[in-house]
This record gives structure tokens, C-alpha cells and sequence, in this order.
């Protein structure tokens, strides 16, 4: 098994790039293994790595077909809809309330009073 080299960070010779760099040029990992790795140093934890990929065997990014347009339009939805009022919010339900606002924290002036 051998050893991946290592470079300091902001070091790394052309020719490689970490995912989010190949994102930036429109292109994927394309399956390949990680070519090189950075590392930064740090005071009192180990060091930061980032991942590089080869560009030259990079693969470019597969295009969103309807089908996952679709997909993706339905998750947003289902992210916005409160599974107590049934409504949606307008905005994605914060995963610490499980609610919207309003039923999270409702207004005790709206609740009928008892005479």
C-alpha cells in the first residue's frame, strides 16, 4: 500500500484540486482515488487535511435531468411543510423546533379564554 504525498497547505503543485475546486470548473472526481492530500497546521489539534484530486482525469459534472428537478423541488417542499399546521412555511423548519414558528411558540392573546 503506498503513501499518498503530502504538501503544505496552499503548496500543492498544479494539476490537483480538492472537490469544491473541481466544482468551481464544473468537473467531478469522476471515481478516481485521492491523488495528494494538504495539511495546515495547528496549535493544539491535529493538523487540517484537505483532499486533491488529478484535474486531467477529472469527469464533467452530470447534468440535472427533469426527474431530479422534480426530486429536489419535492424535498425542498417537504422541508418547508409544518407536520403540525400542515402549511407551508415559506422557509425551512428548524430541525431543533420540528415546527413552525408560530406552532412552536404560539400566542397565548389567540387562545380563547376560560370565564
Amino acid at each position: 500500500m503506498s503513501t499518498l504525498p503530502v504538501y503544505p497547505w496552499r503548496l500543492a503543485p498544479d494539476g490537483y484540486a480538492t472537490r469544491r475546486q473541481l466544482r468551481a470548473q464544473g468537473l467531478r472526481p469522476g471515481g478516481q482515488d485521492v491523488a495528494a492530500q494538504l495539511e495546515r497546521p495547528r496549535r493544539r489539534r491535529g493538523p487540517l487535511v484537505a483532499y486533491l484530486y488529478r484535474v486531467d482525469r477529472a469527469m464533467p459534472v452530470r447534468p440535472m435531468t427533469p426527474g431530479r428537478w422534480a426530486a429536489l423541488a419535492k424535498a425542498n417542499a417537504a422541508r418547508r411543510t409544518c407536520p403540525a399546521c400542515r402549511c407551508d412555511a415559506g422557509y425551512v423548519i428548524p430541525i431543533s423546533l420540528g415546527t413552525c414558528v408560530p406552532c412552536a411558540y404560539p400566542d397565548p392573546c389567540d387562545s380563547p379564554r376560560s370565564v
